[in-house]
């Protein structure tokens, strides 16, 4: 098998369904040779290292370990899903206190034990939250840290799709931007639907106003509707999706979806918020959409919503005020 890199790629939380997905896709991909599998749940652990063994894949040398020091330790690149899943009744937003905990853990393991790596991509929940925990205790540069945002612009694309009876694919520039909960901007203005730009749709019998309003619903509401016909949150959408992330970082193509992203200026201020981005070897670098005067307030909005939750974490005293986050970190402005 050709791979794209020999360097090392740890992914944390890898006895969860998202973690132990994301170990077999990374594998199935071809990224590196060289993964690693970090969980501190062990029995469970071993198990999704015996299943990838038992798929007989070839030049692989998948290790494991519950030793976070050993999974990070020579690691250039990490996934991390290593947070509480969300369940049935609960907001992304719900899981705020106890993630972001163990966000501000994972940063600073990042910078105790694996400060040459090149990319992080933090997938749990809330993600623009704790990823932008992680990304201020590990010391790493903005362009190194980006977040799982792209599940909500699929979501979107999925649902223009089955309306308008096209291939997924057809519809394209389907985006939502802010926050990764329920505060989205859902953007029309920058989407086609087989070469026909969506604004001039909506309000017209292909499109009612009624119709594109259930989208928009079905969007946000995304992944509350798996976890009612699963009985668990999503796993296989985030776990490929976040390996495409790490592949991008890593050289292959560049990611093509918005990613969350450290954003500080534009009135977007010490926030971690999905963008238009660009992920590929070089990192993770943004663009503030341009969208009509509605959409951009709901950016805003948006805005205001994950500031509110990031304030919300500084008087829990896991995050320092903001004016002393540089004492944590140069790299932020």
């Amino acid at each position: 098998m050709n791979f794209l890199t020999q360097d090392k790629l740890t992914i944390v939380g890898a006895a969860g369904m998202i973690g132990s997905n994301m170990v077999q896709t990374a594998i199935m991909m071809g990224l590196t040779p060289r993964i690693c599998a970090y969980d501190p749940y062990a029995p469970a652990l071993e198990g999704v290292a015996e299943e990838m063994y038992h798929c007989g894949f070839r030049g692989i040398d998948l290790t494991y370990t519950s030793d976070i020091r050993e999974a990070l330790t020579g690691a250039k690149y990490v996934v991390s899903s290593g947070g509480a899943a969300r369940k049935a009744g609960m907001t992304r937003e719900d899981l705020l206190k106890g993630n972001a905990e163990i966000a501000a853990r994972f940063g600073k393991d990042l910078r105790a034990y694996c400060p040459d790596v090149k990319h992080v991509v933090v997938v749990f929940n809330p993600a623009d939250i704790t990823g932008l925990i992680a990304l201020v205790y590990s010391g790493l540069k903005p362009s190194q840290v980006s977040t799982l945002a792209a599940l909500d612009s699929t979501r979107l694309q999925s649902a223009l799709a089955r309306h308008f009876g096209v291939a997924q694919d057809k519809v394209t520039g389907s985006r939502t931007y802010g926050g990764h909960g329920e505060q989205m901007a859902v953007f029309a203005s920058t989407a086609e639907v087989d070469g026909k730009p969506l604004p001039p749709l909506i309000g017209t019998p292909e499109l009612t106003e009624a119709q594109w309003s259930e989208i928009r619903t079905q969007v946000i509401q995304g992944g509350k509707k798996i976890i009612d016909l699963r009985g668990r949150s999503s796993f296989q959408s985030p776990a490929y999706l976040s390996v495409e992330m790490i592949r991008a970082a890593m050289g292959g193509e560049p990611f093509r979806w918005p990613a969350g992203v450290y954003v500080n200026r534009g009135g977007f201020d010490h926030i971690l918020m999905a963008m238009e981005t660009t992920l590929d070897r070089n990192g993770v670098r943004y663009e503030i959409p341009r969208g009509t005067a509605e959409e951009m307030e709901a950016l805003r909005s948006s805005y205001a919503h994950l500031a509110a939750l990031r304030d919300e974490v500084i008087d829990m005293g896991i995050l320092p005020p903001v004016a002393q986050w540089k004492t944590l970190n140069p790299n932020l402005a």
